[in-house]
C-alpha cells in the first residue's frame, strides 16, 4: 500500500532492520539449534520466534481490526499460537515466513496511520475486563517486544557458543564508507592527507 503523505513510517524506520536481522538469522538455524533455551524452564528459540510473530496479528488485526491476519499463519481470534503447543516445533522456514507475513500487516499499518491517528483507543477485552489501548502504545509495545525477544533469542544463542542476533548490522555505514562517500564530493569541504 502507498504511504500516506503524513505517514508515521519514517519515524519507526530502523524497526524494519530488526525484523530482517532476526528473519537472516532464523533462517540459518537447524530444527536442533531451534530447540535450545536459555534456561530449562524458558521457550526454545523456536516458540520466542512464533511469538514474536504472532503478537503482531494478535494486536493489530483482532484488536485494531486491521486486515492481513488471512496472510498469515496467526488466525486465531482468541490469540492461541504456535508457541502454545510446545509438542509441535516448527522449523526455520516456517518461522521465516511467519516474519515476514506478519511483518507486511506492521509495515501496511505504518504507511498508512498518520500522527493524527496514533492516539485512536480500541478496546482490549481480557479477564473480564476491558483495557483501551492507543495506536501509538500499541507500536511502542510491538516495537519494544521484538527487541526484548530477539535479545532472548541472542542470549539463548551466545550461551550454546552459537552467533548471535545483530538486530545493529546495516543500520549505519561503516566508517571508510561514510569517509570515502564524504571526501569523494567536492563540496564537502573534506580533502584526503596525501601523507
Amino acid at each position: 500500500m502507498a504511504r500516506t503523505t503524513q505517514s508515521v513510517a519514517p519515524f519507526y524506520d530502523g524497526w524494519r532492520l530488526t525484523n530482517d536481522r532476526l528473519i537472516e538469522r532464523i533462517g540459518t538455524l537447524t530444527m536442533e539449534q531451534l530447540q535450545l533455551r536459555g534456561a530449562p524452564h524458558l521457550w526454545p528459540i523456536w516458540a520466542i520466534t512464533a511469538h514474536t510473530a504472532g503478537v503482531r496479528p494478535y494486536w493489530l488485526c483482532q484488536i485494531f481490526k486491521e486486515p492481513g491476519a488471512e496472510r498469515t499463519p496467526f488466525k486465531e481470534p482468541s490469540g492461541e499460537g504456535w508457541e502454545d503447543d510446545l509438542s509441535h516445533p516448527r522449523e526455520a522456514g516456517e518461522l521465516v515466513s511467519a516474519l515476514q507475513s506478519t511483518w507486511t500487516i506492521v509495515e501496511d499499518c505504518l504507511e498508512r496511520w498518520t500522527p493524527a491517528m496514533l492516539q485512536d483507543e480500541f478496546p482490549r477485552h481480557i479477564n473480564s475486563q476491558v483495557q483501551m489501548h492507543t495506536r501509538q502504545s500499541v507500536l511502542m509495545r510491538l516495537l519494544t517486544h521484538d527487541a526484548y525477544h530477539c535479545g532472548e533469542i541472542a542470549q539463548a544463542l551466545g550461551m550454546h557458543g552459537l552467533q548471535e542476533v545483530d538486530i545493529w548490522t546495516g543500520r549505519a555505514p561503516v566508517a571508510s564508507e561514510w569517509r570515502e562517500g564524504r571526501d569523494s564530493n567536492p563540496g564537502s569541504g573534506n580533502t584526503r592527507s596525501s601523507a
